[in-house]
């Protein structure tokens, strides 16, 4: 991973820790940003083709990327748009399953539309409360991230999978929005009914893009009544034939945003995305370690098999800000310090990181 380490000018500045609150900027796709924009400059309305083309050839690229049919992949400039536009049409009866302190995004959108919601707070052993919980109390949608934003914490891909084996008619939606990028997915074996993300953050796409993936099952479990002349795809007499995933793309899209999202997936898959995957294992397995040995984690992390790249640590104000005077790039959440790692990250990185809190002791 050392020679794409080159690219990432804000690592020469200190070490980034800090990919949960966005994804760097890389030189490749900043020389790519600015064709495409000298390309709008000379060429004007004369390039409406090419950037037609290069949202099309987006959606493909999302689509294999993840493995989802590309009729089943929808174009949004952020998750939680995608998601608003979702919820408004799912029936108000349906019973929902959410986790206490999910994503605000997420939770909200349910919250706010007056479902009748059950919580279940994250502990070591969620995905049996899950089950537990659907078994006994009838729900019909559980939402939730894969890789939660506070602290980190991954949800078992496989429970999921198995889950819905279990119960075909549960309606699954996930964020995916701390978790795309950051390893190998397969969304039509997965079982996820709907998966929507942000790719601003592990998919170091830039701000206003995003994708939602279906599985072939859901367009019979809400009612979208979303449209629009791009939806229709620019046609007078499709208005009663588009499809479900391009009813969350009612207006036009920007092939600048959209063409940053395809040059990172193509960027991620010159990588090798099993590279990437196993390099942050590693680095979650290495970063667990060393802040288990300080006591920095909670009780639920210390307990799992496997948690994501993401920690937030104990940690006050003043280790903050003495991680922060030694060019840490982090945040604070919750009660902690939130640390996040990705493929341009060391364990190098790490150690001088637990060095610093070190010195707190």
């Amino acid at each position: 991973m050392e020679k794409f380490r080159k690219e990432f000018p804000v690592l020469r500045k200190g070490i980034y820790a800090n990919t949960a609150v966005y994804g760097l900027l890389y030189e490749s796709l900043l020389d790519w940003r600015q064709e495409h924009d000298l390309d709008f400059l000379i060429y004007g309305s004369d390039m409406r083709e090419k950037s037609l083309k290069v949202v099309s050839d987006t959606r493909s690229a999302v689509a294999n990327f993840f493995n989802c049919k590309r009729n089943n992949v929808a174009l949004v400039n952020n998750f939680s748009t995608g998601l608003n536009v979702l919820l408004e049409g799912l029936d108000q009866k349906k019973k929902i399953l959410l986790i206490e302190n999910d994503y605000p995004s997420l939770n909200w959108g349910f919250e706010n539309r007056g479902f009748d919601i059950e919580y279940l707070q994250m502990t070591a052993t969620i995905e049996e409360q899950i089950k537990d919980t659907v078994e006994n109390k009838h729900i019909d949608v559980l939402a939730l991230s894969l890789v939660q934003w506070l602290n980190g914490f991954a949800i078992d891909l496989n429970f999921l999978k198995a889950l819905k084996n279990q119960y075909p008619s549960l309606i699954i939606i996930a964020d995916g929005t701390q978790f795309c990028g950051s390893t190998t997915f397969d969304f039509d074996n997965s079982g996820i009914d709907v998966l929507g993300s942000s790719a601003y953050k592990w998919l170091l796409a830039g701000y206003g893009n995003g994708f939602m993936l279906f599985s072939d099952q859901i367009k019979d479990k809400f009612s979208v009544n979303n449209i629009g002349f791009n939806a229709a795809d620019g046609d007078l007499g499709k208005m009663d034939a588009v499809r479900f995933a391009k009813r969350f793309e009612p207006g036009h899209l920007s092939s600048l945003n959209f063409g940053s999202l395809k040059f990172s997936v193509e960027y991620f898959e010159r990588i090798g995305m099993d590279k990437i995957s196993e390099h942050n294992r590693k680095l979650s397995k290495y970063a667990k370690g060393e802040f288990q040995k300080l006591g920095l984690l909670s009780d639920e992390v210390v307990g799992r098999k496997n948690h994501s790249t993401i920690f937030n640590i104990k940690a006050n104000a003043a280790t903050f800000q003495k991680l922060i005077d030694n060019d840490v790039f982090c945040a604070q959440r919750g009660n902690g310090v939130r640390l996040s790692f990705h493929f341009y990250n060391t364990e190098a990185d790490i150690d001088t990181i637990v060095k610093i809190l070190k010195t707190d002791k």
